[in-house]
């Protein structure tokens, strides 16, 4: 027979004052913030886990004087009263009433002072920083004499600058990439061929023979040509309208013409991008030589020679010990300016050869010549090529005298010494005979 099991006595009821489960075994209470918060209300029984604070004791005050140096007066010593503690008499409360009519005593002598102070200081500071009424009190009491028609045609208040000015931002400019220009010359492009597909299934091909659509290249030459062809006959029928005089010249015509359009007979967009690509070389690498005597020499093809020379004048600033960009700045410039260029050149490239022989090309007198070619001769003695320039503009005796200090200058050069040598034998057969 199963046997009803009961519960204990002290399930169900509440738990005794100050009880901590587990205490008995070693286990310690702890207390969170709802224990302490705002539940609790003030009539509650507190227990040992939440008893109030206690009160500080009057006797521990003695003990805890404040003796930090911020309370500390050198006439009055540490600040607090001696005699907080005792009882508070009559006697007590007679001095505080005198030692309060004194102190306000004091005051008013100082108050017509401290009041005189305070208004300098105000009036000092004004005459400083005076107000924005003050600035223009002078301008308002000319207003009275304003008229009511300059009023109205006074302009509003706004503000009159463009967009860009009031919004400043930084432009930026970027190279376009060789994807996208490649693309768009794609797109430009025209084509001849018709796609296998459209051939079948667009109605191209039809069943009678010889019908097909014809592929045969566009040249664009024979088209050229065509028209040269019909402008000479319309150019003869011209000129043979007035009783057989020669109206216009047809050749000299066509010959204008030719000179008028550039020498580049290419495509533009290949130009163009040509143009980019040669930007972007510059613009990352710009002391490269190759670059801008590139850049020079396809203006110059499409037939822009000033921007060829722009160009190439920046080159020399940038390169300025490559000899062959200043030899291509040479040769694009004039005459006159090309003698400059050459000037600057030796300066930097005191050494270079070529440079030397064109200075002496660009001298129209021999005189010139030879004074250059004697200088260069000054920077490079060893150099055999400006020695035979030299030695072919002198006479026969300066010339013997040159070439003796030629070997000298180059003994390990045989043309040089084969030039003297035959020099020489001419010279001893022209003497017998």
């Amino acid at each position: 027979m199963a046997t009803k099991k009961r519960n204990k006595a002290f399930m169900g009821m509440a738990a005794p004052l100050g009880y901590v489960p587990g205490l008995g075994r070693g286990a310690t209470g702890f207390t969170t913030r709802s224990d302490i918060g705002p539940a609790r209300e003030t009539g509650d029984i507190s227990d040992e886990r939440h008893a109030p604070p206690t009160k500080r004791r009057d006797d521990d005050d003695d003990d805890d004087t404040d003796l930090n140096d911020s309370n500390f007066d050198e006439e009055f010593g540490y600040g607090g009263s001696l005699f907080k503690n005792g009882p508070y008499e009559k006697d007590d409360e007679e001095a505080d009433e005198i030692y309060e009519s004194i102190d306000k005593r004091m005051d008013e002598k100082r108050k017509e002072r401290r009041e005189r102070r305070f208004q300098e200081e105000i009036e000092k500071y004004r005459q400083e920083r005076p107000k924005i009424q003050q600035q223009f009190s002078d301008l308002k009491r000319k207003l009275a004499d304003v008229t009511a028609e300059e009023w109205m045609s006074m302009p509003e208040v706004g503000d009159v600058r463009n967009k860009r000015q009031r919004n400043p931002r930084q432009e930026k400019y970027t190279p376009v990439p060789d994807a996208l220009i490649a693309k768009g010359v794609a797109a430009t492009e025209k084509t001849n061929a018709i796609d296998l597909h459209d051939q079948h299934y667009g109605g191209f091909i039809t069943p009678a023979t010889g019908m097909s659509t014809p592929s045969t290249e566009i040249e664009m030459v024979k088209i050229g040509q065509a028209r040269n062809t019909l402008m000479n006959m319309r150019l003869t029928q011209v000129s043979d309208s007035v009783s057989g005089q020669t109206v216009v010249d047809p050749k000299g015509y066509l010959t204008d013409m030719a000179s008028m359009l550039p020498s580049y007979g290419g495509d533009i967009n290949d130009v163009k991008k040509a143009r980019l690509l040669l930007k972007s070389v510059r613009e990352t690498n710009p002391s490269h030589p190759p670059a801008w005597i590139a850049s020079a020499r396809l203006e110059e093809v499409v037939g822009k020679v000033q921007a060829a020379r722009n160009l190439i004048m920046r080159g020399t600033e940038h390169c300025q010990k490559s000899e062959d960009v200043w030899l291509e700045a040479a040769r694009l410039m004039p005459l006159d300016l090309a003698r400059g260029i050459v000037t600057h050149a030796v300066r930097h490239l005191p050494q270079s050869v070529k440079i030397w022989v064109k200075a002496a090309d660009l001298e129209q007198e021999p005189k010139a010549k030879k004074q250059v070619l004697r200088r260069a001769l000054e920077h490079v003695p060893n150099s055999v090529r400006l020695w035979k320039a030299a030695v072919e503009l002198e006479d026969e005796e300066d010339a013997r005298i040159m070439l003796s200090r030629a070997v000298e200058c180059c003994p390990t050069s045989v043309e040089v010494s084969s030039n003297v040598y035959i020099y020489f034998l001419v010279s001893s057969l022209l003497y017998y005979l």
